[in-house]
């Protein structure tokens, strides 16, 4: 896009603060106008030509002023856990979204959502709930829409490989679920924010999933993740009812780390998705990623 042609407007909503928010911002910032809303100030958003609204998305009443000259709407709002009465009310928010973007004819609608589950979570999780709530009613808004369901993303600072690294390193040991012969395709978070762009071009309207290059067992990247850290693979092992029990405990402690839901989604084998095609560059591995990573935490 040349830079004398008109910017598009972008209204990126959950702000790019987050692991996905600030690869969007990087990937839109140099030839996007962006009106972002979120509730902290984010400083690399001076980097580009941002409009931050601070606002709350379950706060907001009327969508329309937000939307006003607006050509692509941009969710990545969402919790990664909670309880019902912290998820209704973000996902009321995106559906008054919805609606708002549908009365003043939004060109472009791109929604960042997550892959198929366990039908046990699907139907009694607030998390995906209220989350497929607002993907139905994307789907039956008559937007030109496209719906994104990444795998697991990795990038720096991410709270899934990073945080798997940190604890092979400080422990020399890593709990294993089962035998660790389901799968994962881990998709680089830049890569995740092509992809959201590339999607916004398009004129017509679907769900798309989004793996990484390669589909992993799950045992085969932790033993990758050891040797990457000049370790032998040691795992602290769990039986499916024994990993649902640790997570839960997890839970109940404060933790942050694992979460039930999160176990069994990966115990159903669920995430191992195919790669996204279409991009003119092919999608990142994650052995590099995980390399460096490791090399960093030696270094510490």
């Amino acid at each position: 896009m040349s830079d004398l042609a008109p910017r598009p407007r972008l209204l990126l909503v959950g702000g790019s603060g987050g692991l996905v928010g600030r690869h969007v911002l990087a990937e839109f910032g140099p030839h996007w106008r962006i009106r972002s809303l979120h509730r902290h100030p984010v400083p690399e958003e001076s980097r580009y030509d941002v409009e931050w609204v601070r606002a709350d998305v379950a706060s907001v009443a009327d969508w329309a002023p937000l939307l006003r000259d607006v050509d692509l709407v941009l969710t990545v709002a969402w919790y990664r856990f909670g309880p019902e009465r912290r998820f209704a009310p973000l996902g009321e928010g995106l559906l008054r979204l919805v609606r708002a973007a549908r009365e003043v004819g939004v060109r472009r609608f791109v929604h960042v959502s997550v892959p198929d589950a366990p039908p046990s979570l699907e139907t009694g999780l607030p998390y995906l709930v209220h989350k497929r709530r607002v993907d139905r009613a994307l789907e039956a808004s008559g937007l030109s829409y496209a719906i994104v369901r990444p795998t697991m993303l990795f990038a720096p600072r991410d709270k899934l490989l990073t945080v798997m690294l940190r604890t092979m390193h400080r422990y020399g040991r890593f709990p294993m679920f089962g035998d660790g012969a389901y799968h994962v395709s881990p998709l680089a978070a830049p890569d995740l924010a092509r992809i959201l762009h590339r999607e916004a071009t398009l004129p017509d309207s679907h769900n798309v999933t989004a793996g990484g290059p390669e589909r992993w067992r799950y045992r085969d990247l932790t033993d990758a993740m050891f040797r990457a850290l000049g370790r032998t693979p040691r795992y602290l092992r769990f039986s499916p009812r024994g990993a649902l029990r640790l997570a839960r405990l997890l839970e109940i402690v404060g933790s942050t780390l694992l979460y039930v839901y999160e176990v069994e989604w990966l115990l159903a084998d669920d995430l191992g998705l195919p790669p996204y095609e279409g991009l003119d560059r092919p999608l990142a591995a994650v052995e590099p990623f995980v390399a460096l990573e490791a090399r960093r935490l030696r270094a510490e």
